[in-house]
């Protein structure tokens, strides 16, 4: 069987990379819900996941910090930073987002050097799919 040989530019090289290293550090903002303070961020709800129940929103966020089925299909640029949950409280089940976006220092813009955890900081927004 002959093998496929896969060549990569620099650009695509750095670029993989930066995905790579940027997905390790939303793994550890994600898993950690923003507790690790050397991953500066903020966790939202929207309106609609703020509603609901402590039980929900707690396995709301339980789900979200356990989640590791990232793929090609549910993660394309490889760095985590979305993914859809299932979620299921006393026999009812809803599906949940997470969406985590990368900022500057003052939220504004986004970030200028993703990888660099010194001038980026993160906000997870967690959403109904109805949110979205």
């Amino acid at each position: 069987m002959a093998q496929t040989q896969i060549k990569l530019t620099g650009e695509d090289f750095a670029t993989a990379e930066a995905a790579k290293a940027i997905a390790e550090q939303n793994d550890r903002f994600r898993n950690t819900w923003g507790a690790d303070f050397t991953i500066g961020g903020q966790i939202v709800f929207t309106q609609a996941v703020a509603a609901e129940s402590v039980a929900w929103t707690t396995a709301i966020m339980a789900a979200v910090q356990r989640f590791a089925d990232f793929n090609e299909d549910n993660d394309p640029y490889g760095d985590h930073s979305f993914a859809a949950v299932d979620v299921t409280v006393g026999g009812n089940s809803k599906k949940v987002f997470f969406n985590i976006d990368l900022y500057d220092l003052a939220y504004e813009y986004g970030s200028e050097h993703p990888t660099d955890l010194a001038e980026t900081r993160r906000v997870m927004t967690i959403m109904f799919p109805s949110d979205y």
